[in-house]
């Protein structure tokens, strides 16, 4: 969609504006000087809450009326399909919609090294740390979460750097775009923890799965990185169709960045963390259980690969 920019979109409707990522999205387009409203059939806190203290009206129930005055964008959430009144207006005025993801992708990804963290599992947690090393960094990350992070207090943020962390979700994108949300984000790091058989609603089987992961990893660009789990065997398969450089992370030999001498305490976890053949440091975290330590691992890898030093971590 050529000259679609934050400049060219004055005001928005966001249909299904009460779910997680459509919430944070009209916060960021709210903040970005968009004028925002939305609709949804389920209006009652804390999204409602959250979005009237950030300015955004919202209408209970969809009704037609609701695209009055006309707005120059209207989002469609994925939760929708044919038969909503206000989906029906939106084709039969052939109003200027689009899906959440290339939404988030037009108006705030494009133009910025763009980190995904994708898997079955885990990805709102790593994609919270990552974002928080890079806050504590000074990289002034933008960000967007499907989940609030307990030291941010909202799961998205606009951020001046140069760097947007996104949570890859491998769900579909609109009623109109069957493909899976993170086919969008224009990937240049992405962190890959896990895959597994998931969401049987929209998948036949693995294979199904195999093939939109595969497709994701294919868009990472040669210069890009791809921060793969080497403990977990399908991460390990689907890493050989990746044009971009491979960055190995685990608890087992045979990775760049493992995690040994594991320590577990009624506060959490410590453990060593070795580079290739060198000890660079030791880490402290308050969380239990290996996939956490996975995580960790994770967030450290692709750091280095941000400019940020293990001493800051």
């Amino acid at each position: 969609m050529i000259g679609f920019s934050v400049d060219s979109i004055k005001s928005a409707h966001l249909i299904a504006v009460c779910g997680t990522g459509m919430t944070a999205l009209a916060g960021m387009m709210q903040q970005a000087g968009i004028e925002v409203r939305g609709s949804d059939s389920n209006v009652y806190p804390p999204m409602s809450t959250f979005l009237a203290d950030l300015g955004v009206p919202v209408y209970s129930g969809f009704d037609v009326e609701n695209l009055e005055p006309e707005p120059d964008l209207v989002v469609i959430g994925n939760a929708m399909s044919r038969g909503n009144p206000e989906v029906e207006a939106v084709l039969n005025r052939k109003l200027y919609y689009v899906s959440l993801p290339f939404a988030l992708r037009e108006f705030f990804i494009r133009g910025h090294y763009s980190c995904v963290v994708a898997g079955t599992h885990g990805k709102t947690s790593t994609s919270s740390l990552l974002a928080w090393v890079l806050e504590n960094a000074g990289k002034d990350p933008g960000f967007f979460i499907g989940g609030i992070p307990e030291n941010f207090g909202r799961g998205f943020k606009l951020g001046k750097g140069e760097i947007f962390v996104s949570e890859g979700d491998e769900y579909d994108s609109a009623f109109f775009d069957k493909s899976s949300k993170f086919l969008h984000y224009l990937p240049d790091l992405v962190i890959l923890n896990n895959v597994e058989f998931d969401h049987i609603d929209i998948f036949r089987d693995y294979n199904d799965i195999e093939i939109t992961f595969r497709r994701f990893i294919n868009l990472i660009p040669s210069n890009g990185f791809l921060v793969a789990s080497w403990d977990d065997a399908n991460v390990r398969e689907l890493a050989k169709h990746a044009f971009a450089q491979v960055i190995k992370f685990g608890l087992n030999e045979g990775v760049d960045w493992r995690a040994q001498n594991i320590q577990t305490s009624e506060t959490g976890v410590t453990f060593d963390v070795w580079y290739k053949r060198e000890r660079i440091g030791d880490v402290s975290a308050p969380v239990f259980g290996l996939h956490n330590i996975r995580n960790a691992l994770a967030v450290i890898a692709a750091c280095k690969e941000l400019g940020v030093s293990f001493q800051v971590r």
